[in-house]
């Protein structure tokens, strides 16, 4: 279910890359706050680490968890999330 390895990122204003806490990814993944089944196949691994499966749309993904962490105030007016493949993962099905 977990196929990929997922780097999340915060780009700062001056464009530098950091990894997102672990707190940060866990708050979002948790089923209370997004009531969208498709995010259940998420899993926080570390500091910009999670793993998704492939039904997980990365755009999707990507803006929500943004949009949540601008709610939450973890990024601020000029910053955005980066979300990239970790590491090498096998061809979709």
């Amino acid at each position: 279910m977990f196929a990929r390895r997922l780097q999340v990122e915060r780009i700062d204003a001056a464009g530098a890359a950091h990894p997102c806490p672990v707190h940060w990814i866990d708050s979002f993944a948790m089923r209370n706050f997004t009531n969208d089944a498709i995010f259940d196949d998420t899993l926080p691994l570390g500091d910009g680490l999670m793993e998704a499966g492939y039904r997980v749309p990365l755009d999707l993904l990507a803006s929500r968890m943004e949009d949540w962490f601008r709610r939450k105030n973890y990024i601020g007016p000029g910053e955005h999330l980066r979300i990239t493949s970790a590491s090498p993962s096998p061809k979709e099905p």
